[in-house]
């Protein structure tokens, strides 16, 4: 077994102390550096912030929405350890980030409102964009970040301008655009556990009206868990992963042509999932936890590779308007294999024979898309007027048509295949929308938008087959039942109430959005904003455990008022705000319980209000803070809905939950199989994943030298509130609040061409349990561990 790194063998809290050392050390360094180097001739300002929140270029300051930007900067420090885009999560308000399938699949979350749902089919209320095509699949989230010229996030209902599935918010990338200067960068960076982050990217200009840019990323890591059960892994958790992008950009007598060719491959293990890690009766790690090892007797693996391509056209049509079309194609395969009961054997085996902890029965499943392909064309016209007036308007069309594949595998006999499913689902959406901008004083300005929808959706399950432990009914496994040992497609149908493996959806939704800005003085503005927005219908494929599920659209209201100044002639700048929606016929995913079920719900309704706040400050000229921090209440209303808790120990008469449940709840026994279910009412819980606090803090200090070089220190930190995993409230499967910090010094010169670095990722190696599996035991997945390592980066 390879031996332990250093840095991991550290106590955290001595590591912490020593860290704490160093920075009043740097702090003087940096006072006395001060005092040596010449005065500077202007004090420090923050630059202006350009957004495209309402699809075209604006300031920051004057958009009637509230949005929170991720430069260059921090995007390099925060994915300085090779982490994927949960890097993100907590780093702007109101935002959460988590996956239980690793780095291939994140579910976002704003403002607390998301999707837990882990279906391949699924769809999101967080709407991603990148480079203007919307990215609706899961998968394609998680394209890495790299060469990129900002992140913005868009908090509340964006249901006019980027229509569909975006009544949480947008999340929108935008790569570094091509220039008739040449330049790029090279980055290299090393880590514990073998790990490389390599990066870079080239361009300039081809001809006089030519350009072009190339980007690359390779990041890899080895195994850092060693797996104590001969299984069929030794470890986990190791991956390389690659990317690239190519961009050529067209700049003529009016019109502008930018081609974007991108590409990832992803090879590595899924998430890692373990076993009675959580103790009963609290949600505490049991004691003796070791992240560096688990006992898994399934196999784990994972691979993705997904392609696309995009062209965004314009035409100035003439002085007063501007024609832009946007076509973008993405395709992606992937495959996923885990054990999900998080250990090995089984109860029924004898003693000995399972662990850790008890494992009821083993679980050992793989998800996959096969086949995809995406289609989006969008057709936008813009006015340039000079007067009060100007609007916006355009069509919008998009296609999915993808099969996804779902097995099973018995870990008791060698890992071999005992169920498959293959299902297909097509998405057609249509969207016709407009918006207007008034300036109906000096001061004050208006705006409205408006999007009409038509949204239709077709599943069908086309192959279906179960063997051994995944028998043809939507319960418990059953064993000792001969007759129920096999099932196929015929006999699966037969089960549904409609003799029907197919469903069909077809939603026409109106989305509209008012906005005031108020300009009470150059340096602030408030605004006030009422918008709404809509997610299509979901469904849900019949299966081993489920019947066919369909969930109803939801549509949701949200108002938002905020202020946004500049302080301290532009030292400082300040956006705050606070929210309330209402989401009307909630798309839930009741996921666990004892028959592993994962079932499509609509809530009557669900709340949030809460508030909002950035701030960034140069608090000297060489000392640079910026804080965020976010509160959302969130609320389940719904007095009958009712869903499945964790699994039972099956203890008749007098049954148990394997969890502490805090709601209302009671025990039914299936009339079938004879197993008990726990029955928990969910009315007036918080939704899962929804942080009420998020709060995190940037500082960067630096010490400036007469040869144009710099030290500097930079350290970054989140916190998060205890979290819901699931829809039932149970003391269990309650995330703990979580603390994450980073550190990173370092020396540029070259007026900031060249950068050498130490960092530290999680440096006060915290680790906590972020997501959980209910229906078969105390199973959990953690976060991140501590990282440490070293990094170069070279631009010209």
């Amino acid at each position: 077994m390879p031996s332990m790194p250093l840095a991991r063998k550290l106590p955290r809290h001595a590591l912490t102390a020593a860290i704490a050392l160093l920075l009043p050390a740097q702090v003087a360094l940096a006072q006395d550096a001060q005092t040596a180097a010449p005065a500077q001739s202007e004090a420090r300002t923050l630059d202006t912030v350009q957004v495209t929140a309402q699809r075209k270029i604006e300031n920051l300051q004057d958009v009637p929405v509230s949005v929170t930007t991720i430069n260059t900067e921090t995007l390099d420090v925060l994915g300085s350890g090779g982490n994927d885009v949960r890097f993100m999560s907590g780093r702007v308000p109101s935002l959460n980030i988590e996956s239980s399938f690793g780095r291939a699949f994140p579910r976002f979350y704003i403002r607390g409102y998301g999707n837990t749902d882990f279906r391949l089919n699924t769809s999101q209320p967080v709407s991603l964009v990148y480079d203007d095509v919307v990215q609706e699949n899961p998968i394609l989230k998680g394209f890495p970040v790299f060469d990129l010229d900002r992140v913005e996030v868009l908090r509340g209902p964006q249901g006019s301008l980027f229509g569909r599935n975006s009544p949480a918010g947008v999340v929108k990338f935008e790569s570094t655009r091509p220039s008739q200067d040449f330049g790029g960068y090279g980055k290299v960076g090393v880590g514990e556990d073998n790990m490389w982050n390599l990066e870079g990217a080239v361009g300039g200009g081809l001809t006089d009206q030519w350009s072009a840019r190339a980007s690359v990323l390779f990041q890899r890591r080895d195994d850092w868990v060693n797996n104590t059960f001969p299984g069929p892994n030794d470890a986990f958790e190791g991956y390389d992963e690659s990317a690239a992008r190519l961009q050529a950009l067209y700049e003529g007598e009016g019109f502008e042509a930018l081609f974007n060719v991108h590409a990832r491959h992803l090879n590595g293990t899924a998430r890692v999932f373990r076993a009675n890690i959580i103790e009963p009766g609290t949600n505490n790690l049991v004691d003796g936890f070791d992240e560096d090892k688990v006992s898994l007797d399934g196999l784990n693996h994972s691979e993705l590779d997904s392609f696309g391509a995009n062209a965004r056209l314009s035409w100035e049509l003439n002085d007063d308007y501007t024609l832009y079309s946007i076509t973008g194609y993405e395709t992606l395969d992937t495959f996923s294999r885990g054990d999900i009961d998080g250990g090995f054997g089984a109860v029924f085996l004898g003693p000995g024979n399972s662990g850790p902890g008890i494992i009821p029965f083993a679980s050992e499943t793989a998800d996959g898309i096969p086949d995809h392909s995406q289609w989006t064309q969008e057709f936008r016209i813009e006015s340039n007027y000079d007067g009060a007036w100007n609007w916006q308007g355009g069509l919008f069309y998009f296609n999915e048509d993808y099969d996804v594949e779902s097995f099973s595998y018995d870990s008791l006999n060698n890992n071999q295949q005992d169920g498959y499913e293959r299902v297909n689902q097509t998405n057609d959406s249509w969207a016709v929308f407009a918006a207007a901008t008034w300036q109906a004083t000096e001061k004050l300005e208006l705006r409205a938008g408006a999007r009409y929808t038509w949204d239709k959706k077709d599943l069908k399950v086309e192959e279906y087959f179960a063997d051994g432990f995944a028998p043809c009914i939507r319960y418990q496994f059953i064993f000792n039942r001969p007759d129920l040992a096999k099932c196929t497609i015929e006999q699966l149908a037969a089960q549904e109430p409609d003799g029907d493996l197919s469903a069909s959806t077809d939603d026409q939704k109106f989305s509209w959005d008012l906005s005031a800005t108020y300009e009470i003085n150059d340096d602030v503005n408030v605004y006030g904003r009422v918008a709404t927005g809509y997610r299509g219908s979901s469904i849900q494929a019949a299966g081993a455990f489920n019947a066919k599920s369909v969930a109803e659209p939801e549509t949701s209201t949200s108002f938002e008022m905020g202020m946004k100044a500049d302080l301290w002639d532009n030292r400082a700048r300040i956006n705050a705000g606070i929210f309330y929606y209402e989401v009307k016929d909630q798309q839930l995913t009741a996921v666990g319980g004892s028959a592993n079920s994962n079932i499509l719900l609509n809530a009557d309704k669900s709340t949030g209000q809460g508030f909002e706040l950035d701030f960034q400050a140069y608090l000297t000229d060489t000392l640079l803070l910026t804080l965020g921090s976010s509160y959302n209440d969130t609320e389940i209303d719904d007095p009958d809905l009712v869903v499945s808790a964790c699994g039972t120990g099956q203890k008749f008469p007098n049954p148990e939950a394997n969890c502490t449940i805090r709601d209302p709840h009671v025990f039914e026994q299936d009339p079938v199989t004879g197993d008990w279910t726990a029955r928990a009412n969910i009315d007036g819980n918080r939704l899962p994943q929804a942080p009420e606090w998020t709060h995190n803090l940037t500082l960067r200090w630096g010490i400036p030298m007469d040869n144009g070089g710099e030290f500097y220190a930079y350290t970054d930190w989140v916190y998060r509130s205890e979290v819901n995993f699931f829809l039932y409230d149970s003391v269990e499967f309650t995330g703990k609040s979580l603390v994450e910090g980073g550190l990173r010094l370092g020396y540029t010169w070259g007026y900031g061409k060249y950068d050498v670095a130490l960092y530290g990722r999680n440096i006060t190696d915290e680790v906590q349990v972020v997501g959980a599996i209910d229906f078969n035991n105390l199973t959990g997945m953690i976060n991140e561990p501590r990282l440490f390592g070293a990094e170069f980066k070279a631009t010209f």
